[in-house]
């Protein structure tokens, strides 16, 4: 059996206008977010909400490409919640000046606003013989602030204390000038405010390591002049280890509650890394490969930023994608987990899908998220466009709360039968077309006696042959294939090793229409790929939408096993209403 392929090589717009125009719009495709306005090139737009109630929206942009010269920072207000945006953008710094960067916003108490960004003071474009190079993480790191919420911003920039350390020294330059750069905002952690960057020990995105800023006083001096800086950790070298490779990058902080710090970073392993300090960011345990439980299994990501954030209520998130890749690519979807603290420690959730785009292809990243009102909103960026996305909280609800819920998932559920014998019919259920905001899923108790190659599980066809099939492949796992009958056929499977003969397992396929996406969910855990393979979810052919409609489902007289219990539903489950179904046992 084929493995599906976990990319497409286009989507034909016809396709997608069919998807727009008979499904339901899917608030996590991206297309359907808020556009928030920029000068051409446009990335890490982070948000506050400033004093006066409304939002502000800080973001690097310029009308060439990312890297070229008349990159600045700017900052954008919305009064509406994010649908609509001051236009043109409010000059942080202006595009004539040198490179400006990676700007990051702060509100304190009295409601100033300060801005941090790498700023090429020292004019630098040349290296050796070399004209014309990228500027925007040479040279300072600085700070400007605002004290009318944003529309107007200090003329002078304060120089943050960056210690020239050993990766300065043996860099192009040899510490003469220095390459950073940061993504995220600054976290408060109780009296204190911390943000991390990242230094270059050589240009140009090689030998990455760790560094935080911390000011104890931010948050309450007025003067800007006797605000203090911390650079840590202490000593010559950054948050890096040797064995993780030259990409350690993009660090970033959430304070837990007792004063501890938790930092996560990308590398090209396909993973990330994360640490935690016990000292208020001085020292930091040895990186390790970032795992969902302590001990348990590793967190996939690849060479894209996995953002971190504390909620209101305390719990955390974590923006990643989901896959092991090692470059910059296949930032689509995005994935979102839900941390717990437990022991000092966060504990993350089974993910679910967070935001899509209908092309594969499109890569978005440098999120932010925003709450207000018990609302929760989202941006992201492609690099041309920057868009903010209002999210279900229940979403986030869901993460949270999956190592309690134990309940069975009753909404769109179209049929259910406990058992359904070897040679039965199951019923015949209408699935919807596979479009945007549409989608299936099948949830089953089943134990195998054998797991023999080409076993039929559960068929559901029309005369056509239309329809789908849920099968053992040759390897061992349990496949779902989706056919329309003519020429069009994918199939997605479980991960290796993780179905077993003689042993009762909760299998649940979910089939998203908009993303085009099948996923399993094993005995309340999300396939990821495993050592096997880059991805544990894979994409359909785009152009199969249609089904047949109402299918017969049958479980044939072959089947070495029994299935328990078999629910379908009318509508892709989420991931956490799948550990739910899970965690409720056998009903």
């Amino acid at each position: 059996m084929t493995r599906l392929r976990y990319t497409i090589d286009c989507i034909g717009t016809s396709i997608m206008a069919a998807c727009m125009a008979f499904g339901t719009a899917d608030p996590r495709n991206i297309r359907n977010g808020s556009v928030i306005p920029d000068e051409g090139y446009c990335d890490q737009p982070y948000m506050v909400i400033t004093k006066d109630g409304n939002w502000l929206c800080t973001f690097t942009t310029g009308k060439g490409i990312e890297g070229q010269l008349g990159q600045h920072v700017v900052a954008s207000i919305s009064t509406d919640k994010g649908k609509t945006w001051s236009d043109p953008p409010i000059d942080i710094e202006p595009a004539d000046g040198p490179e400006a960067s990676w700007v990051m916003p702060l509100v304190t108490p009295s409601g100033r606003v300060y801005a941090f960004y790498a700023y090429n003071g020292d004019r630098i474009d040349t290296l050796g013989d070399k004209r014309g190079i990228r500027a925007d993480m040479l040279g300072w790191y600085v700070y400007k602030y605002s004290d009318d919420n944003g529309r107007t911003w200090s003329d002078k920039r304060y120089r943050l204390p960056v210690r020239v350390t050993a990766c300065d020294r043996t860099n192009d330059w040899q510490g003469k000038v220095q390459i950073m750069w940061g993504i995220g905002k600054p976290v408060v952690v109780g009296p204190s405010v911390f943000f991390g960057f990242t230094k270059l020990g050589r240009y140009m995105l090689d030998e990455g390591e760790g560094w935080f800023f911390r000011s104890d006083n931010i948050l309450t001096e007025p003067d800007v002049e006797k605000i203090e800086w911390q650079m840590l950790p202490e000593g010559e070298h950054g948050i890096r280890a040797p064995e993780f490779g030259s990409v350690q990058e993009e660090h970033n902080l959430v304070g837990l509650s007792d004063g501890s710090l938790y930092c996560i970073y990308r590398t090209t392993t396909g993973y990330p890394c994360h640490v935690y300090s016990r000292d208020g960011g001085k020292t930091w345990t040895r990186p390790e490969h970032a795992v969902y439980t302590p001990g348990g299994r590793r967190i996939k990501n690849p060479r894209a930023c996995p953002r971190l954030w504390q909620a209101k209520n305390g719990k955390y998130l974590l923006w990643y994608h989901n896959h092991s890749g090692k470059d910059f690519n296949d930032r689509n979807p995005a994935w979102v987990t839900g941390g717990v603290e437990k022991d000092g420690r966060i504990y993350w959730s089974q993910p679910e899908i967070l935001l899509w785009d209908p092309d594969p292809k499109i890569r978005m990243s440098y999120p932010d998220l925003i709450e207000q009102d018990g609302r929760c909103w989202v941006t992201e960026t492609q690099k041309e466009i920057a868009r903010v996305h209002e999210v279900d909280p229940s979403l986030f609800e869901g993460l949270w709360d999956q190592g309690r819920a134990a309940e069975v998932t009753r909404r769109g559920l179209v049929l259910e039968q406990a058992p359904v014998m070897p040679g039965s019919d199951a019923g015949r259920v209408q699935l919807p077309n596979l479009v945007e905001g549409e989608g299936f899923t099948i949830d089953m108790w089943i134990r195998f006696n054998e797991l023999e190659f080409d076993q039929v599980i559960l068929s559901g066809q029309n005369e056509e042959g239309s329809g789908l099939r849920l099968l053992v492949t040759k390897t061992g796992t349990i496949g779902l294939e989706l056919s329309d009958g003519k020429e069009l056929r994918s199939v997605w499977d479980t991960d290796t090793r993780v179905i077993k003969a003689d042993r009762l397992h909760h299998i649940v396929a979910i089939v998203e229409g908009g993303p085009k996406i099948i996923m399993f969910v094993v005995d309340g855990v999300l396939c990821d790929g495993g050592e096997d393979r880059q991805f544990g979810w894979g994409r359909f052919d785009a152009g199969l939408t249609d089904l047949g409609g109402t299918l017969p489902l049958h479980v044939p007289s072959s089947l070495k096993g029994a299935v328990k219990s078999l629910r379908i539903y009318a509508r892709p489950l989420r991931v956490s209403e799948a550990v739910s179904n899970y965690r409720a046992g056998l009903r």
